[in-house]
């Protein structure tokens, strides 16, 4: 067998070019049916130097997730401006989840499906990642929830004043629910020929933006 020819560039473009190629195969193929020489053939190296650079498979696959993870934390976070109105800023955030998701489908499975399969270490990773969302949404709530105040606050029902400010059970519980329902639309949208990350996030927004704005509105539904 011939060895691969690589030419020098800089440790940092390499690596990025082998997580690129490992991000693919483990997206495509799954974790376990992945192998170092395909990656290792897809990025145009050797797969001694793949070793030599990630050490292992677990670390390889370890790096994928925490690259793919930042990028997604980091494209929502960016993608809100926090000086817009509420319903704004959730629009924004979802836009920019289902856009990246939907521009990096092998990033998204590597995520979604094989790091929470494959070993509570990844799992753990990915974990991480969602908590950091999760947090996020969940200022995005409280900040829904603050700017409905001073106009609720004019406002009665029964002669009683509404006060839109929610419990942090409550936000903790809309804001996971948020995060979860966007994480399985994409899986959906990803997998629905036709379907875009406008159409996607439109999808989410009319579903959550309805029942938060009367939430905020002091219009919560009561179950019988």
């Amino acid at each position: 067998m011939g060895t691969v020819k690589t030419k020098r560039m800089p440790r940092a473009v390499r690596e990025q070019q082998m997580l690129d190629a490992a991000v693919r195969t483990f997206g495509q193929r799954g974790y376990m049916a992945a192998s170092m020489d395909e990656i290792a053939e897809l990025a145009g190296v050797s797969k001694p130097l793949v070793y030599l650079y990630l050490n292992s498979k677990e670390d390889l696959f370890t790096a994928c997730i925490r690259r793919e993870a930042g990028a997604l934390t980091e494209a929502v976070r960016t993608g809100v401006d926090r000086q817009l109105p509420a319903d704004r800023q959730l629009w924004d955030g979802l836009r920019a989840f289902f856009t990246y998701t939907a521009e990096h489908p092998d990033g998204w499975s590597v995520l979604h499906l094989q790091a929470r399969t494959h070993g509570e270490g990844f799992a753990a990773e990915v974990a991480a990642m969602r908590e950091e969302i999760v947090a996020f949404v969940t200022q995005l709530i409280v900040a829904a929830a603050r700017s409905a105040l001073p106009h609720s606050r004019t406002c009665s029902r029964g002669g009683t004043p509404i006060d839109p400010d929610l419990g942090e059970g409550e936000v903790a519980g809309l804001a996971e629910a948020l995060v979860g329902a966007a994480e399985s639309l994409a899986a959906w949208a990803n997998a629905t020929p036709g379907v875009t990350a406008r159409q996607a996030a439109a999808t989410l927004m009319n579903f959550a933006w309805a029942g938060l704005g009367n939430l905020m509105e002091g219009r919560p539904w009561s179950p019988p």
